[in-house]
């Protein structure tokens, strides 16, 4: 019998992911745990969608805010750290909440996946970061295309962890992760519209928010003061105004192409959610926050 309950959020961008885990922490004497590749980054504020002290009503939330910029954070990192929250969290005699769209920190997580422990080799990231990402893309392909099945092909970042695991290692990363057991009793919830225009309203709607609440001036300065950074130029949110910043194209063409961009993002975050089917999926257009907090609350008593 598996002890430690916890809830699972999922589900694409502008969901209600957040919304829906302060709810469900106000009523089990909860904290939240971020599972956000991007949230995690100090100073990726408004364009990572980090939620505002107003916006946690006091709930505490952990792993935003962690890792400076220019810091290598990996999936293996993220999976140590939120484990060491569980249990801090579970000492303290609270429920834990898990939220977030990054499929990959939830599989390493709670699933079934143990990647395995290399460390950064920056004399061969080098050698590979002056390859074109279509070069390294071909090159994953051929050595380990199981991985490359999992990557998105312009994910220069990710291609590079799984090339430089590949060529320490030996042998394909998909072949180097362990199987393992997750030790928690789940209750995985996902937020979703089967309306899909409905969800990209959703997505422009918060884009058009950020905008107002001056993305503009945070990625202006960002860029300024991390010139070339690998981890701006591949966040969505923040890779579209550096066009905009050369003068090649005009803010409303940046605003634009980072709505795209959520689109897709949000095809690529359901594709990965879609093959968990222990998700108990909730449609956000049909039913309100308080019908599906009332619904989960159900759900998690009786796990």
């Amino acid at each position: 019998m598996k002890e430690q309950k916890l809830i699972a959020i999922t589900g694409p961008s502008a969901s209600g992911k957040s919304s829906l885990a302060i709810n469900l922490a106000k009523e089990l004497n909860g904290e939240i745990i971020s599972v956000d590749s991007r949230q995690i980054y100090k100073e990726l504020n408004i364009g990572s969608a980090k939620p505002t002290e107003e916006e946690k009503q006091g709930i505490l939330h952990h792993l935003t805010d962690i890792v400076d910029i220019n810091q290598d954070y990996t999936v293996a990192n993220f999976a140590d750290d939120a484990k060491s929250k569980i249990q801090e969290i579970k000492s303290r005699g609270k429920s834990v909440i898990l939220a977030g769209g990054t499929g990959l920190y939830f599989r390493v997580l709670l699933q079934d996946f143990d990647l395995p422990r290399v460390a950064p080799d920056e004399s061969l990231r080098n050698e590979l970061n002056a390859k074109t990402t279509q070069e390294l893309y071909d090159m994953l392909c051929y050595l380990d295309p199981d991985m490359a099945k999992q990557i998105h092909f312009n994910n220069k970042v990710k291609i590079v962890r799984a090339l430089e695991v590949c060529k320490i290692l030996g042998i394909p990363m998909s072949k180097a992760r362990k199987k393992k057991e997750s030790p928690y009793n789940i209750l995985w919830i996902g937020l979703n519209s089967s309306n899909r225009e409905y969800l990209y309203s959703r997505a422009n709607k918060r884009v058009d928010n950020m905008l107002e609440q001056g993305l503009e001036a945070e990625a202006r300065t960002l860029f300024n003061k991390y010139p070339d950074n690998k981890i701006l130029l591949n966040t969505i949110g923040y890779q579209e105004l550096y066009p905009y910043f050369n003068g090649e194209i005009t803010l409303t063409n940046a605003a634009e192409k980072l709505k795209q961009n959520t689109r897709r993002y949000i095809k690529r975050q359901l594709s990965w959610f879609n093959a968990n089917k222990e998700i108990i999926w909730f449609d956000i257009e049909k039913q309100s926050q308080k019908e599906i907090t009332e619904t989960v609350l159900k759900k998690y008593k009786n796990l």
